[in-house]
């Protein structure tokens, strides 16, 4: 009976919380990607009025973001350490800031009070018999931030599926419980595709993955389709900041069985999914999955201790040396970091680790011109998200280029050879003029 009434004491509307919680000058953690707490959000945008100068921390979020309207500037600003689709316009006008950060150091930024949090919105599942909440679809980023706020205001959601791991928070943290009832938001991973150019570009990296493997999937359709081709692998594992739908169907198969992993034996361990309804009622008390925060998943020296370890990301450009771009196109910035540099480093630590950047080979521009993504410079003011002293193989629907422990005169030739055919030709002219072959 204490532990409902502590409950009950607790509850409020979504107006009520923020109306108590927030004052101005405040700074705010919100969870995102696909959990972001819709009922406060809206809550907190209908009051920004009467506020100044809030600041919201957040990374990648999924949904509609009203947070970030011209109409609000003064009232709320957005401080993000990743750039998503529905903020990226207002990244670009100046209206909100980016803050650049290896995925593996986020969480660190709030619990090290570097960004010390005044109020926690999250997003958690029912509590359970002994009044825990678990954080869900999203614990990774989230469980640091707040257990570092003041305040925590939390959408306590009939559907969010109770995930397993270092993922729960007590009744007895929360501050403010807005009960809500709504579908988590869905993400499928193959909305890119699948095309014949990320078909292809999947099977060379499924030659890529020894049997044993513990496999990290950067965001996005590329990643997604390699599982499909690895079906006639054995005892694969996951060891990833997300995974989505595609685990599923092989783990039935008895292909994922996580048997051959060196930590974490037997588990799926990741921070956050993106996917479907299927996959969020499957993660629901599933003790074959463990969430972690994303500092300990996303560490480089934790990663390394998988043997076979896998990472395979993506970039928008990578230059004739080895550079990779993967944040921004030229000077305009268009994503982040992620977990690419974590992960290209663990697995390269890693025992047998292969590490793996995979991109098409051109990217058609708005006027219908094609333009290849193997450079021979990259873009003025490009970002380096992987260094070419990083890099091993880098992946197109034309082949693997294998650049570790290669000169830049055997990098920039094989990097040509996975080029689209039609730009090989000028790849080699402006190499020569470089000086690179």
């Amino acid at each position: 009976m204490a532990l409902s009434d502590s409950y009950q004491s607790r509850i409020s509307t979504p107006e009520e919380a923020v109306r108590l919680a927030i004052k101005s000058g405040n700074r705010i953690f919100m969870t995102g990607n696909v959990s972001v707490p819709q009922t406060v959000l809206k809550a907190l945008v209908h009051y920004a009025p009467k506020l100044k100068d809030v600041e919201i921390c957040q990374a990648l979020t999924i949904g509609p973001a009203d947070y970030v309207n011209p109409a609000l500037e003064g009232h709320l600003r957005v401080n993000t350490m990743f750039i998503s689709a529905n903020i990226r316009k207002a990244v670009h006008e100046g209206r909100v800031d980016f803050t650049p950060v290896l995925l593996s150091e986020f969480p660190l930024l709030f619990k090290r009070g570097i960004l010390p949090v005044d109020v926690a919105m999250i997003h958690v599942s029912p509590p359970d018999e002994h009044g825990f909440c678990s954080l869900g679809v999203e614990v990774g980023l989230t469980k640091s931030p707040a257990e570092s706020a003041k305040i925590i205001i939390a959408e306590v959601n009939e559907q969010m599926p109770r995930a397993l791991g270092d993922s729960f928070i007590h009744v007895s943290r929360l501050h403010h419980i807005v009960p809500v009832n709504y579908p988590i938001p869905e993400l499928p991973m193959g909305d890119e595709g699948p095309s014949d150019i990320i078909e292809k570009i999947a099977g060379y990296i499924a030659e890529l993955i020894p049997d044993g493997a513990t496999m990290q999937m950067g965001i996005g359709a590329i990643p997604d389709a390699v599982l499909k081709f690895l079906y006639n692998k054995k005892d694969l594992g996951v060891h990833s900041e997300l995974f989505s739908d595609g685990v599923i169907g092989l783990v039935e198969a008895g292909v994922l069985t996580n048997a051959r992993k060196t930590i974490h034996i037997g588990k799926i361990v990741a921070g956050f999914v993106l996917g479907t309804t299927k996959l969020y009622k499957w993660i629901d008390d599933n003790p074959l999955v463990e969430f972690h925060r994303t500092e300990y998943v996303n560490d480089p020296f934790v990663i390394a201790q998988n043997e076979r370890m896998v990472a395979i990301n993506s970039a928008i450009e990578v230059d004739l040396t080895g550079q990779v771009c993967a944040d921004s196109i030229g000077p305009k910035l268009y994503s982040g970091v992620g977990g690419q540099a974590d992960f290209i480093y663990g697995a390269s630590r890693s025992k047998g680790g292969v590490p793996i950047i995979a991109l098409p080979s051109t990217t058609t521009l708005r006027d219908g011109t094609q333009v290849t993504r193997i450079a021979p410079m990259l873009k003025q003011g490009a970002g380096v998200v992987t260094s070419r002293n990083h890099v091993r193989y880098v992946v197109t629907e034309y082949g693997v280029a294998d650049l570790y422990g290669k000169s830049i005169r055997q990098r920039a030739n094989a990097l040509i050879k996975v080029a689209h055919p039609d730009f090989r030709a000028d790849l080699e002219k402006q190499a020569k003029e470089l000086n690179y072959i």
